[in-house]
């Protein structure tokens, strides 16, 4: 991987600490390709428990398409996307059948997307909306589950009267949160963001932005996060990953690579946002 450098993990370990325990997500030749073009190509690397990775690049980098790749939304030609299970230890996602996988995205897996109305049921109260993933995965006490949606609503900010609202009453921010909301309340080890805070306001995104950080901070959670935004980076990643061409250019600690870019590409990338 070219530009690769080392890294300490949002809690400051080395990489000889790090190496002792186990990663929560191996990545290893990870590649996809659309006909003659190449989507990503031989992608490889760690994540370890608790640890923010932040993937950038421009419009056709090949981002979106890593991370569908390794969320298990497209199917990759080549490489392993192995996942520490609770109770079966490392599996690889890429071949684990679709029911098991299907499990997993409720469960220890979450996807953000961009849009929240894509990961929302528009249609469905806000509650209903939080409830729903609890009775993917069994919960079945009307009670339980209501006050399970209350806690979620309260922790991404939305007031608990607009409970049995539903999200076309909602702002596009507001929208956001409850998509969080939804995908947090099962507890998953690892979530996947696309593009978390575009198209909304600034002042929207600053907001959600504090939310995150807090609710990964808080839960301990691992993250991979897409977008073209270095503030977002910078704020929320421990660790950066720089595609050009559906290629990693360079890597290493979000800080190091964003103050000292070493790739022509990312010292363009950086540049670009400075002169702004």
């Amino acid at each position: 991987m070219s530009g690769e450098r080392g890294f300490a993990g949002n809690s400051g370990r080395s990489l000889d600490e790090g190496s002792r325990a186990a990663p929560l997500l191996q990545v290893r030749g990870l590649t996809k390709r659309y006909g003659a073009r190449l989507g990503c190509g031989d992608v490889a690397f760690d994540l370890w428990p608790g640890e923010v990775m932040g993937i950038v690049g421009e419009s056709g980098s090949g981002k979106s398409t890593l991370l569908n790749c390794l969320a298990g939304h497209l199917a990759p030609d080549a490489g392993q996307v192995i996942f520490a299970t609770r109770d079966r230890g490392p599996v690889d996602t890429v071949t684990l059948p679709e029911p098991e996988r299907r499990m997993l995205g409720r469960t220890d897996w979450a996807f953000v997307h961009q849009n929240p109305r894509d990961g929302l049921r528009m249609a469905v109260t806000a509650g209903g909306n939080v409830g729903e993933r609890l009775m993917a995965v069994g919960a079945r006490n009307y009670g339980a589950i209501r006050t399970s949606a209350l806690d979620w609503l309260g922790r991404v900010e939305i007031a608990a009267d607009r409970i049995d609202d539903r999200p076309t009453a909602f702002s596009g921010g507001m929208q956001q949160r409850l998509q969080i909301a939804r995908n947090l309340v099962t507890g998953p080890r690892l979530v996947f963001m696309d593009e978390p805070t575009g198209g909304l306001d600034v002042s929207v995104q600053a907001r959600l932005l504090d939310l995150l950080r807090g609710l990964v901070r808080r839960m301990g959670l691992s993250a991979i996060i897409v977008t073209h935004d270095l503030a977002v980076v910078r704020l929320l990643a421990d660790r950066l990953m720089v595609m050009k061409d559906g290629q990693v250019v360079e890597s290493g600690l979000t800080d190091q690579v964003l103050d000292d870019p070493q790739h022509a590409y990312t010292q363009l990338l950086v540049s670009s946002v400075l002169q702004v």
